[in-house]
């Protein structure tokens, strides 16, 4: 039995592919009980993408599906959607990212399955939401990063407008689906009741918009990319030294001062001009340059060095590699070895939300398709072994690897 803070919630995951995904991991991460519902014949799509595999187990699958339980069930079938549907009734939490409306076909959508289960909480994870003019529309993290507004602001000012180099849609709203649902269950505790929890991927990204939209909608100026710039802070971009890049960020005037007496540049520090924030950004096109110059005379870890001490804060900018591998990932365990039946030995990603009293913790593996029909609908449902072949034999469930 999982420990932490949700043990004791059963999830019904029917969802595929990312954003639903990775939702429903974080519930497992903190001990929530997650059944992920997949098709009999070849599972959830994220399966087959790939390369890379290890194992025959794709890398994809492996990132975001750790400490659940796998039921290959067929849900075009009627024999498999009653299953469901029981499921359903000793569930906690559904979520489900099928295209709006589609659930709702199957007789797997909120208002059935609320009716038969009322203190349910349902999650909804769709491109454009359950209401609104683009409820029928699909949704794909590429397509939503345009329509946000992100993609507009991301790259160099130069050059094209530039992807986030993550599916930032996919995992926003995975995220915010977890938001959703913990409200939800809160919610529940106090009053008896389930709920509905509706996340659109596209209000999930225009929310990160933040300060962005903000500008915009007080001052009427469309903001535009800026590439490593921050709008509204200098000097807080990304700056050459003689042996590379590093990143810099003086958020206030304290660091400015601390960076100027670092850097010997009294008559900056005498200059009322740059005392402020604001007179900084006013200036930015004669400052960076004179910054970059002092800048290009040593190496990296020299500045580093500088700035630490200082505390001024600044970065290196790491490949994926020794991101993964740097000392402090490292410490908060945020890379994970576990044993994989076909894949062997396989690294996870850690769980990022640390609890003192009831952490969240990496268990089993991904699982492989259907590997745990059989358990789950003996325990919960009583199914009997014949009934089990039947069903098996018949199509409707998949075979459970040995």
């Amino acid at each position: 039995m999982q420990q932490g803070s949700l043990a004791g919630i059963k999830v019904l995951d029917l969802t595929r592919v990312l954003a639903g995904p990775f939702c429903t991991q974080h519930l497992a991460d903190h001990g929530a009980e997650v059944w992920k519902i997949e098709k009999p014949e070849d599972g959830d799509d994220t399966r087959a993408f790939g390369p890379p595999f290890v194992g025959g187990e794709s890398t994809y699958f492996l990132s975001i599906n750790r400490n659940k339980q796998s039921l290959a069930i067929d849900l075009k079938d009627r024999r498999g959607r009653d299953l469901v549907l029981q499921l359903a009734d000793r569930a906690d939490v559904v979520v489900e990212n099928f295209r709006p409306g589609a659930a709702a076909r199957l007789g797997l959508g909120a208002e059935d399955l609320r009716k038969r289960n009322p203190r349910l909480v349902y999650c909804s994870i769709s491109g454009f939401g359950q209401t609104g003019p683009g409820r029928d529309r699909a949704g794909y993290d590429l397509a939503i990063q345009g329509l946000s507004g992100v993609q507009s602001l991301t790259g160099d000012p130069q050059g094209p407008p530039m992807k986030v180099g993550t599916s930032i849609a996919d995992l926003v709203s995975g995220l915010y689906a977890v938001q959703g649902i913990l409200l939800a269950l809160v919610r529940r505790a106090q009053t008896g009741e389930g709920e509905v929890v509706d996340v659109s991927m596209l209000d999930s990204v225009l929310s990160l918009l933040t300060y962005q939209a903000s500008s915009y909608l007080h001052t009427g100026r469309v903001p535009s990319r800026a590439g490593n710039r921050h709008p509204s802070i200098a000097p807080y971009e990304t700056f050459a030294a003689a042996d590379g890049w590093f990143n810099l960020a003086v958020g206030n005037d304290a660091l400015w001062r601390t960076l100027c007496q670092q850097l010997g540049r009294q008559d900056w520090l005498d200059d009322p001009g740059l005392a402020r924030n604001a007179d900084r950004v006013a200036q930015r096109l004669e400052l960076i340059p004179q910054l970059s110059a002092i800048f290009g005379t040593q190496t990296v870890d020299h500045w580093l060095r500088l700035c630490q001490e200082a505390g001024i804060p600044a970065g290196k900018i790491l490949p994926v590699d020794e991101a993964l591998q740097q000392d402090v990932a490292q410490a908060r365990q945020m890379v994970v070895a576990m044993q994989h039946p076909t894949a062997g030995a396989i690294q996870v990603l850690g769980v990022p939300v640390k609890l003192q009293q009831a952490p969240g913790q990496v268990v089993t593996p991904p699982p492989r398709l259907g590997e745990h029909t059989w358990r789950v609908l003996a325990d919960e449902l009583g199914m009997t072994s014949q009934h089990f072949d039947e069903l098996r034999d018949a199509g409707v469930l998949g075979t459970v690897p040995g």
